[in-house]
C-alpha cells in the first residue's frame, strides 16, 4: 500500500499522467489505481461492452509487482503501475487476439506486439483487450456478431462510439481505463476520439511499430494513443514511438519528444481553416463549436488563414484502392467462405477489393503521391489544416447507414501520410461530445500536440464526463 497515506479521490478518476505522478511519489499504490479500474469494469461493461476479455487476476498481480520494485526504489519508469487497455488486434503472447472476427474466436497470440513489449518495459499494466470492427474495417462502431459498444454519453439510446477503435474509446470515456491504444487506418482513433469525447493522436506511418498487430491495410494501419487529454496522449505517444528492426517502415525514422516544446503555446503559428464549401454537411452545433475553437487559437496568438486545397475532403474518402485491396489480400479466405462468421457490411466491403486490379492499385498510389506534392503547396508557410472531425455528434446506432462511412474529414490523413490530433471542442444537444481536428505534417506531431495543449490549456472540454456511470 502506498506509504504517504490514502488518496482521497477515486483513482480511477484521475487522469493518467496525475497517475503517474501520485504512483512515483508513493502517494498511491498501482495496486489500488487497478483495483479501481477493475471494479468499474465489473460494475458497468455488461452494460457498455468495451471490453472483451479482462486480465483482472494478471493485472492485480502487475500490481503488486510494481508496488514492491516501486517502494524498494527500483521503478523502471514513470509510467510504472500505470494501466492500459489494448484494442483487440494487438498480440500478447499466449492471450485470444480476434480482430474483431468472431471467426477467430479461438486465434491465440503467438508473439507480443512491439508496442505492447515497450509498455510493458515501462512497467505499464495491461488490463485487457476492448472492441474492435471486424478487422478494423469500418468507422461507425457496430459488430454484427460481437456487438458494438455503448456510447457512455447516452445511456438511454445506444448511439455510435465511433470505429474501428470502439471498445477503446468506450473504456477510456468511461473512466474503465486511463488510456487505450487504437489503430487508424482511415480516422479509427479519430473517430471513436470524436463520438466519444477524447483526445486521440494519428501518428505518420513509420512513427510506431504494427509488429504484432493484425493488418487491415499494411501501407495505411498507425497504432496510436486514446486519452482524456493532450498530456496524457503525448506521454503515451513518446513511449510507444521509435524504430523497430521487426518492422521495416520505422527503420530511419528517429524519434522526436513532443514534451519540450508542446508547453511553448501557438503565438506566431499560421492554422487554415477549412474552404468555406467543406462546411456543407456538418451540423450546425459541430460549425459553431469549430469557429468557436479557431477564435480560441486566434486569441492564444495564431494566424488563423484561409486556404485552397487541391482535393475535397469527400472525394478521397472515395479513394479507397489501397485500402479495399490490401483488407482483401490480408481476409481473403475469410472474405470468400460464406460459411464463415462475418458481417454482412465488411465482407462486402472487403470483396470490394477482389474488383480492383494491379492496374487500380498502382494508380491509386500514382494519384495519392501527386496529392502529396498539390497538398504540401498548398500549405507552404501553414504549419496545420483545421476540420471539425466529424460532420456531426455520435448519432443512433439504429441510424447508421453502413454505405457511407463517417471519415470525410479524417482519411485525408491517412491517404497523405499526415499526422493528426483530435479534440473534444463542445458539447451538442443532449451533451453529446463535438470534436476538432488539427492535421499536421507528416512527422510533425509534435507540432500538433502543441495546438493542442495550448487549447486545451485554454478550454475545459476535455475534462467533461459522462453523466452517470458513478463519475
Amino acid at each position: 500500500m502506498n506509504d504517504i497515506g490514502p488518496i482521497t479521490t477515486d483513482p480511477a478518476l484521475l487522469p493518467a499522467h496525475t497517475l503517474a505522478r501520485e504512483i512515483a511519489a508513493r502517494r498511491i499504490s498501482p495496486v489500488d489505481v487497478v483495483d479501481a479500474h477493475l471494479k468499474r469494469i465489473e460494475a458497468y461493461d455488461s452494460k457498455l461492452h468495451a471490453f472483451t476479455e479482462v486480465y483482472a487476476a494478471d493485472a492485480r498481480l502487475a500490481a503488486e509487482g510494481a508496488d514492491k520494485a516501486i517502494r524498494s526504489g527500483h521503478a523502471v519508469g514513470p509510467l510504472h503501475g500505470v494501466p492500459v487497455a489494448l484494442k483487440d488486434l494487438i498480440d500478447l503472447e499466449g492471450r485470444i487476439t480476434m480482430g474483431g472476427s468472431a471467426a477467430n474466436r479461438t486465434r491465440r497470440s503467438t508473439v507480443t506486439a512491439t508496442i505492447v513489449r515497450r509498455m510493458i518495459a515501462q512497467g505499464m499494466i495491461m488490463l485487457g483487450k476492448t472492441h474492435t470492427v471486424e478487422f478494423a474495417f469500418g468507422g461507425w462502431g457496430t459488430n454484427q456478431h460481437l456487438g458494438a459498444p455503448w456510447n457512455p454519453w447516452d445511456l438511454a439510446v445506444q448511439r455510435t462510439p465511433g470505429g474501428s477503435s470502439n471498445g477503446s474509446g468506450v473504456a477510456v470515456a468511461a473512466h474503465l481505463s486511463p488510456w487505450a491504444i487504437g489503430t487508424d487506418t482511415g480516422g479509427s482513433v479519430r473517430l471513436p476520439s470524436s463520438f466519444c469525447g477524447l483526445t486521440g493522436l494519428k501518428v505518420t506511418v513509420g512513427r510506431v511499430s504494427t509488429y504484432g498487430i493484425i493488418p487491415l491495410s499494411s501501407t495505411l494501419d498507425t497504432p496510436g494513443p486514446m486519452a482524456r487529454s493532450v498530456e496524457d496522449a503525448a506521454l503515451l505517444y513518446n513511449v510507444l514511438s521509435g524504430p523497430d528492426p521487426l518492422d521495416p517502415t520505422t527503420r530511419g525514422i528517429a524519434p522526436v519528444d513532443p514534451l519540450p516544446t508542446m508547453r511553448r503555446g501557438v503565438r506566431g503559428l499560421r492554422l487554415a481553416r477549412m474552404p468555406a464549401a467543406e462546411r456543407e454537411g456538418c451540423s450546425a452545433e459541430m460549425l459553431a463549436a469549430y469557429d468557436r475553437s479557431l477564435e480560441t487559437l486566434a486569441e492564444l496568438g495564431a494566424e488563423i488563414v484561409d486556404v485552397k486545397l487541391p482535393f475535397a475532403f469527400y472525394d478521397l474518402v472515395e479513394i479507397s484502392g489501397v485500402l479495399q485491396s490490401e483488407a482483401y489480400f490480408f481476409n481473403r479466405a475469410l472474405a470468400e467462405d460464406p460459411a464463415s462468421q462475418l458481417g454482412d457490411a465488411v465482407r462486402a466491403r472487403l470483396l470490394g477489393g477482389a474488383k480492383l486490379t494491379a492496374h487500380d492499385y498502382l494508380e491509386t498510389n500514382k494519384l495519392r503521391a501527386r496529392l502529396k506534392r498539390e497538398f504540401d503547396q498548398a500549405m507552404e508557410g501553414i504549419d496545420a489544416i483545421l476540420t471539425p472531425t466529424t460532420e456531426t455528434a455520435a448519432i443512433p446506432i439504429a441510424e447508421v447507414d453502413e454505405g457511407k462511412m463517417p471519415s470525410r474529414f479524417t482519411r485525408f490523413g491517412n491517404l497523405l501520410d499526415l499526422c493528426a490530433l483530435s479534440l473534444p471542442n463542445g458539447h451538442g444537444e443532449g451533451g453529446l461530445p463535438l470534436s476538432l481536428q488539427i492535421a499536421c505534417r507528416g512527422y510533425d506531431e509534435a507540432t500538433a500536440l502543441r495546438i493542442g495543449w495550448a487549447f486545451q490549456d485554454a478550454t475545459d472540454w476535455h475534462k467533461a464526463r459522462p453523466s452517470g456511470l458513478g463519475l
